[in-house]
């Protein structure tokens, strides 16, 4: 039994409390409370009938935080009005010529900027990369920003994305729709 003893239940076992023991130090306290030693233990006596088996001991599992909810993409009629005119696109950013480290400041910078001014829609041009060239380091931005949009740091911006039409530059681009601004 854990604490004072003033709950009923069963006693712990010696390597039970043991396990408990090594969780509780890992764990900071609302307030103190002192554990008894392992030799104040008292192991049950045995029991006239026999026990069942009790269920392994595992240490608890870690308590995650809640879950972002996962990216949207933009659903197929609003990409039709995106692609046709008919939906106002709040911005564009051409990444052409950035370093990774230039681009994803310059994207983070953008998307605050455009959320400040209320938009809700935006442009982002990655470019293909140069076909052909076999060296695997072409079209780096298009393969990265989709992943920068699902970290952290853009999440409080972003609700979804999506590849952009034909028009609009079709693989090397993306439409970005953003969160409203928080007050």
């Amino acid at each position: 039994m854990i604490g004072d003893g003033s709950r009923k239940g069963r006693r712990l076992s010696g390597d039970e409390f043991a396990l408990w023991e090594s969780i509780t130090r890992s764990v900071k306290p609302l307030r103190k409370r002192e554990l008894r030693p392992h030799s104040e233990i008292r192991e049950e006596p045995p029991a006239s009938k026999p026990r069942k088996s009790a269920a392994p001991v595992t240490a608890p599992l870690p308590i995650k935080p809640a879950a972002t909810p996962p990216l949207a993409t933009i659903d197929r009629r609003t990409r039709q009005k995106i692609a046709r005119g008919r939906h106002e696109i709040d911005g564009r950013i051409d990444l052409h010529g950035y370093t990774q480290q230039e681009a994803h400041m310059a994207l983070l910078r953008f998307l605050r900027s455009i959320q400040a001014k209320g938009g809700k829609l935006v442009l982002v041009i990655t470019g293909k990369g140069v076909r052909g060239s076999g060296h695997p380091e072409r079209g780096v931005l298009r393969r990265q920003v989709p992943l920068w949009l699902a970290l952290p740091e853009f999440r409080d911006l972003v609700v979804g994305f999506d590849k952009a039409a034909i028009g609009h530059g079709g693989e090397g681009a993306l439409y970005v729709r953003l969160r409203k601004r928080r007050s």
